[in-house]
């Protein structure tokens, strides 16, 4: 069972991550770092983390609900979900090696443009998150700190 703390420090470390990168990654030199690869892995497997915890805990529970219009909120964020991980693939193929954990970059303007794109797709996600679907499982929830 995730708590709703957990959840919030969950996106409050992507949120803190995507800013540290954002600044990062402008940097051309600061891109082929070590340090810079791994604060980007670990941004990747954070929302990765986030967005499977919500598919395994939160969305069964709303989808059993009686109420059509939680049912809808469930799907349309499960939809989103699905979405923000083919984009993230998509994006993941083009800009890392296949042997794994490296970026690779040939065009750093492009990948600074790329790279704020996905990172603003996800804070946006968070913010409808925190604003719509928490919201919606604390009331059918009836546990205050309990989230699934």
């Amino acid at each position: 069972m995730i708590t709703f703390d957990e959840l919030n420090t969950q996106n409050h470390d992507i949120t803190e991550l995507s800013n540290v990168l954002h600044y990062l990654l402008s940097d051309r030199g600061m891109c082929d770092t070590q340090v810079t690869c791994d604060l980007f892995f670990d941004f990747v497997d954070k929302v990765t983390e986030h967005l499977d915890v919500e598919d395994s805990q939160i969305y069964p529970k709303l989808l059993k609900s009686s109420d059509l219009q939680t049912i809808n909120t469930a799907r349309n964020f499960m939809s989103g979900g699905m979405e923000i991980k083919r984009l993230f693939a998509d994006y993941l193929k083009k800009w890392c090696g296949k042997q794994g954990q490296e970026l690779r970059i040939k065009d750093h303007k492009e990948f600074v443009r790329s790279t704020g794109e996905m990172f603003s797709l996800v804070l946006a996600r968070i913010q409808n998150e925190t604003e719509h679907l928490y919201p919606l499982v604390r009331k059918i929830n009836h546990q205050p700190s309990a989230a699934a």
